[in-house]
């Protein structure tokens, strides 16, 4: 079924500033900044979309509305010659149009690097809550290595607090299987930020399988952590010396003050064991041995 273009005001073309006419191949010249019909086997994916699961009966939901209505909302691609364009924004919107089998759809077209595609993707998604919490996270740690940006950066450019970003990445440290859960979202990101409390990934394994299992609520994953915390932080009660070991410390402390030096005593309990004499120069060394052999008076 054939499909009208999407007529659009001139005010959209004023969001995004021009940068000239792109030279496409077999003589097609488009004007970066404007808006046209581009032919949807033209159009490849973003490499930088930070999106890595399409829901599909959402895409069918989109695909019926496209089908009825046409794609309200262009794409955003940027040319990469040979008459070809990438994703920017809108990769939903282009897989429910070829699922509905449409040749073009309207695209707004950019001059942009790949470090500003990341970008935008990313700041697209984010801002429509599309992404999965480990999606985000990813995303972020993107643009810190890929863009060389630092978190307080990231944080301006997707419109959120530095603590926001600081906390996503942080969920990048715990486990894969956790991990997966956040993607699938069968865990909520409370619950993970609870869980990043214990120290080793063992603890933390234990604790969102236990989770799971009693469908606990973060005050309770929270109030578990304090308590396995409060655990392993508690010192160990101290080990009363026994009768064999005062008998030790004194036979040490004997020894140490007739030969003035170090002395270690030790001894199993069949009554074997020996007796260490520290020196401390060759001198030292030749006083002791006198001392020993009763030579010296």
């Amino acid at each position: 079924m054939a499909r009208k273009k999407v007529a659009l005001g001139r005010g959209l073309d004023s969001l995004l500033p021009s940068d000239g006419l792109l030279d496409m191949q077999a003589g097609l010249r488009v004007v970066a900044g404007g808006i046209f019909e581009v032919r949807i086997d033209r159009v490849t994916p973003n490499p930088y979309q930070p999106r890595q699961t399409f829901d599909d009966d959402a895409l069918n939901a989109l695909a019926q509305s496209i089908e009825e209505l046409g794609i309200i909302q262009p794409i955003t691609v940027r040319a990469v010659g040979n008459d070809r364009f990438e994703v920017i924004a809108g990769e939903r919107r282009l897989r429910a149009a070829r699922r509905v089998g449409l040749r073009t759809v309207p695209a707004f077209v950019r001059v942009t690097s790949a470090e500003e595609m990341l970008e935008m993707a990313l700041v697209e998604n984010v801002q429509r809550e599309q992404l999965n919490p480990i999606e985000v996270a990813l995303g972020y740690q993107r643009l810190i290595e890929e863009c060389g940006l630092q978190q307080a950066q990231v944080a301006r450019r997707v419109g959120k607090t530095r603590s926001t970003v600081t906390n996503f990445l942080r969920l990048l440290r715990l486990p894969p299987r956790i991990q997966i859960a956040l993607r699938e979202r069968t865990l909520s990101v409370g619950h993970a930020r609870a869980l990043l409390g214990l120290s080793d990934a063992e603890s933390q394994l234990r604790l969102f399988e236990n989770t799971l299992r009693k469908n606990l609520s973060v005050r309770q994953v929270e109030s578990r952590v304090q308590q396995l915390s409060q655990r392993i932080r508690k010192p160990q009660e101290p080990v009363l010396p026994t009768r064999q070991a005062l008998q030790v410390k004194e036979i040490e402390k004997s020894l140490r003050s007739r030969y003035g030096t170090k002395v270690k005593l030790t001894c199993d309990a069949s009554g074997k064991g020996k007796v260490e004499f520290h020196y401390y120069s060759s001198d030292d060394l030749a006083r002791m041995l006198d001392l020993l052999m009763g030579t010296q008076g």
